[in-house]
């Protein structure tokens, strides 16, 4: 997994490892147009899948233990109810529109997060991070070119970047506190698969006549090993030298791999409105605006502490 490679190394060019996890993330849209089943019924089987992978990985490499205190404990099953709904709602969006409309509505994560981390992290707000995040509400409208025959998979997306903004403050404050990535995901992934069930149950799903056929278990397979298990240990790790907003303003780049992706796979370009183009510069713009603030900011950090040293 991502932890057993050097870190020193992985963190060499940063910001080219989160656009790579932002990049395996604009994948799951694509795994949710190819699954045959149900949103519900797909969580299920790919946190089911996942938890299995990091249980017998755990339990095999005795590198890590699962024990956590019940306060830990109480607190991960938490943010992975909230991880669950997330995904629910996100694989809800595609199945209800597109790629292309789900992916656009994700690009409201980041105005929600400059909402919602100061909240959680007991801070004050920046207005450089609102500013940044109202920056994405227009290219949102014009990447989407929502009619309103997709009216409710745009707020099913919606619904999972607001929850999307919670996830990395509270993760954040998790990893922290010291709990390895792999143990953290793999809780959280159990919790998130045991929301999945309830809501499976209340809403009377048939699981046997819903289960995976043909191509469906590989593109599970790869979902639940390389899009969770990998890549959530991997987000994980991360949020160690991002914020969650900074994080929030990359995965913006989310829709544009997504949406790209989908039009050379699916031909969804077809149905894109022409303002797609405006609407992911605007996007772009938004992200590199941020990262250059950043970037000033930490070259104004080193300067003063070598003025500091040097008094």
């Amino acid at each position: 997994m991502c932890l057993s490679v050097d870190q020193d190394e992985l963190m060499r060019y940063p910001y080219l490892q989160l656009q790579f996890f932002v990049l395996l993330v604009a994948s799951t849209a694509l795994f949710g147009r190819l699954i045959s089943l149900p949103a519900p019924v797909l969580v299920l089987w790919r946190t089911g899948i996942a938890a299995l992978v990091l249980f017998v990985g755990l339990s095999l490499s005795r590198r890590v233990s699962l024990r956590l205190s019940r306060d830990k404990t109480l607190k991960v099953l938490g943010v992975g109810v909230i991880l669950g709904v997330h995904w629910l709602t996100f694989f809800g969006s595609v199945k209800l529109s597109n790629v292309s409309i789900c992916l656009a509505g994700m690009a409201s994560t980041s105005f929600f997060t400059s909402l919602t981390e100061p909240l959680i992290d007991k801070r004050r707000y920046c207005w450089k991070e609102i500013l940044l995040g109202l920056m994405i509400i227009p290219g949102l409208g014009m990447v989407a070119g929502v009619s309103w025959e997709y009216g409710a998979g745009l707020l099913c997306a919606l619904v999972s970047a607001m929850l999307a903004a919670l996830f990395p403050a509270f993760n954040r404050r998790l990893v922290l506190a010291g709990i390895p990535a792999t143990v953290l995901t793999f809780y959280e992934v159990v919790a998130a698969c045991l929301t999945c069930l309830f809501v499976i149950v209340v809403s009377d799903i048939s699981l046997l006549s819903h289960l995976p056929r043909g191509y469906d278990w590989l593109w599970l397979g790869i979902l639940a090993c390389i899009c969770t298990v990998w890549a959530q240990s991997y987000y994980a790790y991360l949020l160690k030298h991002f914020t969650a907003f900074a994080t929030s303003m990359a995965i913006n780049f989310e829709p544009v791999y997504g949406i790209l992706l989908a039009a050379y796979l699916f031909h969804e370009y077809q149905d894109l409105d022409p303002l797609f183009y405006l609407g992911a510069a605007l996007i772009i713009i938004a992200n590199l605006v941020h990262a250059w603030i950043l970037r000033a900011e930490d070259l104004a950090d080193e300067t003063s502490s070598k003025t500091i040293v040097a008094d």
